[in-house]
C-alpha cells in the first residue's frame, strides 16, 4: 500500500460528529479465551477491524473501543472486557453517554442452536439463555435492538456443561468455516446499519 493509499484510508475511517450506530460483539477478555465458542463476537469485530484498517484498542466504557465510519455511517465499535456475564455493564455506559436508542445497537454474539460459520439476524427478542445478552437486556431495559447470531455448534454430548462447551476452543476445520462467517457477518452489519436488514436477512440468514 502506498502513503498515498495509507492517507486515503486515513480520511476514509475518520469520525465526525456523534456516532449514529453501536455495535458490540460479545466475548471474555484475556489470551485463554482466545478462539473459543463463547468469543464470536470478538472474532467479528476483529474481521472488520482487518477489512476497515482499525485497532479497537482504547479503554473506554470498560470495553476496547474505537469509532470509525463504517459503509458511510459513523459507529462505535465494542468489545466489552467485564466478562461475558456483566457485558451489559460495558453497552449501558455507551449508550448513555451518547444516547443511543435501542433501535440503533447492533451485537453479534454466539449461538450454539446454529451449526458453525451460519448466521441469523433479528431484530429484536429475548435472551434465549445467552447470559451476555441476558445482562444487556436487564441494564439497558430494552430487547427492542438487533442481534446478530453466529453459529458456534451444539454441545457433543447433552450430558456436557455448557460452559465447558461455549469456552471451550474450535477446531481448525471449525476456524476456517467461522472465518468464513465473520466475513459475511461484516457484510451484513454494513447493510443492516444502511437501513436494509431485510436485504441481509434474506441473503444471510440460516
Amino acid at each position: 500500500m502506498s502513503i498515498t493509499d495509507i492517507f486515503a484510508q486515513l480520511e476514509k475511517n475518520r469520525p465526525t460528529g456523534k456516532p449514529e450506530w453501536l455495535i458490540v460483539g460479545l466475548g471474555n477478555p484475556g489470551l485463554v479465551y482466545e478462539k473459543t465458542r463463547h468469543n464470536a463476537g470478538f472474532m467479528t469485530l476483529d474481521c472488520l477491524a482487518e477489512q476497515e484498517k482499525l485497532t479497537i484498542q482504547r479503554m473506554k466504557f470498560k470495553s476496547y473501543c474505537t469509532d470509525a465510519v463504517i459503509a458511510g455511517k459513523r459507529c462505535l465499535l465494542l468489545k466489552p472486557q467485564t466478562y461475558m456475564n456483566n457485558s451489559g455493564e460495558a453497552v449501558v455506559q455507551a449508550m448513555q453517554f451518547y444516547r443511543f436508542k435501542p433501535e440503533n445497537l447492533l451485537v453479534i454474539y454466539d449461538d450454539i442452536s446454529l451449526p458453525v460459520g451460519k448466521l441469523r439476524i433479528r431484530r429484536k427478542g429475548s435472551a434465549g439463555g445467552h447470559n451476555g445478552m441476558k445482562s444487556i437486556i436487564d441494564l439497558t431495559g430494552s430487547e427492542e435492538f438487533i442481534r446478530m447470531k453466529i453459529g458456534v455448534g451444539k454441545k457433543p454430548d447433552p450430558r456436557m456443561n455448557l460452559a465447558d462447551w461455549v469456552l471451550s476452543k474450535f477446531t481448525e476445520q471449525e476456524l476456517e468455516n467461522l472465518h468464513s462467517a465473520c466475513e459475511n457477518a461484516c457484510t451484513c452489519l454494513k447493510l443492516i446499519i444502511n437501513q436494509k436488514i431485510e436485504q441481509a436477512m434474506n441473503a444471510y440468514n440460516a
